[in-house]
C-alpha cells in the first residue's frame, strides 16, 4: 500500500509576522498569483520546488520552516 505524502506549510503565520504581508505581496514577490498563494495556505495545492525555494527566500527562513510533510497510511 503506498503512502499519501501531507504537506502542510506556516505561511500564513510568516506573512503576518512579515508585517502582515498580504497574499498579493507574496504572490508578487515570488512570481506566482495570489489564487496559487490561496490554494497553498489551504493545503489545496503543492508548490513546486521552485516556488517552494521562492517562498522561503521571501521570508528569509530555510524552506523546512514554511513547508513541512508527514506520510500518512500505508505501511511503515
Amino acid at each position: 500500500m503506498s503512502k499519501k505524502l501531507v504537506i502542510t506549510n506556516n505561511i500564513r503565520r510568516l506573512r503576518f509576522f512579515a508585517n502582515e504581508m498580504t497574499q498579493l505581496e507574496l504572490a508578487e514577490k515570488t512570481g506566482a498569483s495570489r489564487q496559487t498563494i490561496v490554494a497553498l495556505e489551504a493545503g489545496k495545492y503543492s508548490p513546486s520546488l521552485e516556488l517552494a525555494f521562492n517562498i522561503s527566500n521571501v521570508f528569509g527562513v530555510p524552506i523546512g520552516e514554511v513547508f513541512m510533510c508527514d506520510n500518512k497510511g500505508g505501511e511503515q
